[in-house]
């Protein structure tokens, strides 16, 4: 009685950590991930637009001609009040200066949300 007992355990035990998760992963549908900067890439916007967007609470600029949303990045800018300079307006100069690392070039994209009309 003990071994059936035993078996019958160790079969619901196999079953829960091996068959069911894998009948739940097969089912599961690969998902499409999508960046924030391809989605939002699409539009455009004027100088003008971008220049209302000139606060520590609302934060925009444009690096080569592309505009990106920075306000979330404010509070966490390593160069502080730095940032909020060229609020509203063209940074490109000041970003590509020799103060930032390369990591802010690869993490830049996460911020844009499209182009600035030429």
């Amino acid at each position: 009685m003990d071994v059936i007992l035993v078996t019958l355990l160790l079969g619901v035990l196999l079953a829960v950590f091996i068959v069911i998760p894998r009948l739940r992963s097969k089912s599961d549908k690969p998902k499409k991930v999508t960046s924030n900067a391809q989605n939002k890439a699409a539009k455009s916007y004027s100088k003008a637009e971008v220049a209302l967007h000139n606060k520590r609470t609302d934060c925009w600029i444009i690096i080569k001609d592309k505009v990106f949303d920075v306000t979330s990045y404010v509070e966490e800018h390593p160069g502080g009040d730095a940032i909020l300079a060229h609020a509203g307006d063209d940074s490109t100069e000041g970003f590509y200066g020799p103060q930032h690392a390369t990591r802010v070039f690869e993490m830049i994209d996460d911020f844009c949300i499209g182009d600035l009309e030429i």
